[in-house]
């Protein structure tokens, strides 16, 4: 008996230890599953946030970088995926935009017209993931909230260290410019202002759905450094969007309570309506009070909202001018990239905005003057009725309304600037435009082989722009800081550009010579690169080819122009016209 009790003893020792062990193999895959989720959440995040961090700025145009940066993430993005289709009415309303823009240009070289179908391939993308997002709700739109929170935050923290002139140890990383601005690594107040008032709403979200009393107290804290950093851009943009939350904000929290049960220890998703009203007079203070922590010469936001901007910069004025454009040519427009040429080239009866227009700072009037008001009516059309169509104002869902607040940003800002010309921008709203119109069936993409194909592909563009880029911002760099291969010859090595062609174009234009031999091809280069930048120098080469080869009456045409687009620099020119005019 005690033999078989002990054989009956080890068995059961077996069991228990065979079970224990399975259940630690088991538990290993859990254990490691979850920590693979945590850093993909985590790079999730990073990837939403990092466009509106990013630091390189280079080359002549100072958003390549950016955009370049934004491709990657949005690449990272469709590897980590999830991706799904949007409804087919999104896909037809981006592609009559790339066509609008490609028959505006038609005949002409490939740069006039390839950066804006990039640019809207890109949104498609990033389209595809924020319908993606959709059918993940637990993860990847909080993870989205958290990464444009994120880029607030540190943006806030960037900026307000800039405005108190303490962000230069931070060089390279950021940049700091004169005390009292503040603008992050997005270089422009109203984009910050825009990233800051996203990231409120943001923070918004994550105070609803996150009951956690410990939660909420850091997202009110969060909330009043963006505050702060909205005070600090001085942007009037930044005001109107941010009275623009708490109304919408402040009625939702009201609405929630007025259908709220008797119930005992009600929960309430979005803080009391007196406190979210309470942030404007809060906003006004701290608006009032940043100056004087300066220690005075600092222009604040109330200043900004009494004196307004200099007549010959005011918007007004631009609108003005950009209406007289469209008039001239209504049906067709100028052509896309053409406004900056169509503002130099035309003598206006009145008053004229003193600057190189190349946005008219409104997009509904921009699309009017480069493809026309057919093609403006259809594609601004064509949103507001996808717009009326899903309903905003009766939305209850919680996700849809943070969707729908951060789209509302974007599309405010567009009518007084032009933040979807930049990379960050794009991004967030084509991600709102996947969120907001989904495909109404649950079928995914072919994951992850297709998603992986388009990550794939638009990695290798990167990578061939992000060089092409590198190789043609050689000329525009003292020849020892050149890379090697481009110290000698650098133009002729330049010429081969087809992606920023027009780039090369305005250096030789800008560092050749005029002389009898090559009037011709300067003559044919500066009047080619007048219509991707009239600046003086550009001018001055036109009119000193053009007078070379005995076109007096163009000369004097061009000559008028140049005293009243830019009687500065003319007056310059005058004085000594051997040298090239400056840059305005």
């Amino acid at each position: 008996m005690q033999n078989r009790s002990s054989v009956g003893g080890d068995h059961s020792s077996a069991r228990a230890v065979g079970t224990i062990e399975r259940m630690t193999l088991r538990a290993v895959p859990v254990e490691a599953s979850t920590s693979l989720e945590k850093t993909g959440g985590v790079v999730r995040a990073g990837l939403v946030a990092f466009p509106f961090l990013c630091p390189l700025v280079a080359g002549p145009s100072v958003n390549v970088w950016q955009l370049l940066a934004t491709w990657t993430c949005v690449a990272g993005l469709l590897a980590v995926g999830p991706a799904a289709r949007p409804v087919r009415e999104i896909w037809i309303w981006l592609a009559v935009g790339a066509v609008a823009a490609m028959l505006s240009r038609h005949g002409e070289s490939v740069a006039s017209w390839l950066p804006v179908c990039a640019a809207l391939t890109g949104v498609a993308a990033a389209t595809c993931l924020g319908a993606g997002m959709v059918r993940d709700r637990t993860s990847c739109l909080s993870l989205f909230a958290i990464g444009l929170l994120v880029a607030g935050l540190v943006s806030a923290v960037v900026g307000l260290l800039q405005y108190y002139g303490l962000a230069e140890p931070l060089v390279p990383w950021t940049t700091s410019p004169p005390l009292g601005q503040a603008y992050g690594n997005l270089r422009q107040r109203n984009q910050f202002a825009t990233l800051i008032s996203m990231a409120l709403i943001a923070a918004l979200w994550l105070y609803a759905m996150h009951a956690s009393p410990r939660n909420r107290r850091g997202l009110v804290a969060a909330a009043l450094l963006l505050l702060v950093a909205q005070a600090a851009s001085t942007s009037r943009t930044g005001l109107l969007q941010l009275l623009s939350i708490v109304g919408v904000a402040s009625a939702i929290a009201w609405r929630e309570r007025r259908n709220a049960s008797e119930s005992a220890g009600r929960r309430f998703s979005l803080p009391p309506p007196v406190v979210l009203l309470a942030t404007i007079p809060l906003y006004f203070a701290i608006c009032w009070g940043l100056p004087h922590l300066v220690g005075g010469g600092v222009e604040g936001m109330l200043q900004r909202l009494e004196k307004g901007a200099p007549d010959d910069h005011s918007r007004l004025i631009l609108w003005h001018n950009v209406l007289s454009l469209i008039a001239e040519r209504p049906w067709t427009g100028w052509g896309w990239g053409e406004l900056s040429f169509a503002h130099y080239s035309t003598l206006y009866p009145g008053p004229r905005f003193i600057e190189i227009l190349d946005n008219a700072h409104n997009l509904p009037l921009h699309l009017a003057v480069e493809l026309g008001i057919p093609a403006a009516v259809l594609i601004c059309g064509g949103f507001i009725w996808l717009v009326i169509a899903a309903k905003p104002w009766r939305e209850r869902d919680p996700t849809r309304l943070m969707a729908w607040g951060v789209l509302a940003m974007i599309v405010l800002h567009s009518l007084l600037e032009y933040p979807l010309w930049y990379g960050p921008f794009q991004l967030v709203f084509g991600l709102c435009l996947g969120m907001l119109w989904p495909a109404r069936s649950e079928v995914r993409f072919r994951a992850p082989a297709l998603s992986a194909f388009a990550a794939s592909a638009l990695m290798v563009v990167v990578v061939y722009a992000g060089w092409d880029y590198i190789r043609i911002s050689q000329i525009y760099l003292p020849r020892s800081e050149r890379l090697l291969a481009y110290e000698d010859d650098t133009l002729a090595k330049l010429r081969g550009s087809w992606l920023f062609a027009r780039q090369v174009d305005f250096a030789e234009v800008t560092l050749t010579t005029v002389t009898p031999a090559n009037a011709a091809r300067m003559h044919e280069l500066a009047e080619r690169t007048l219509h991707f930048s009239p600046e003086p120098r550009v001018i001055a080469k036109l009119i000193e080819s053009a007078e070379l080869l005995g076109r007096e009456d163009e000369v004097r045409a061009q000559t008028e122009r140049f005293r009243i687009a830019f009687p500065l620099e003319f007056n310059r020119w005058l004085e000594d016209p051997s040298g090239d005019a400056p840059a305005p």
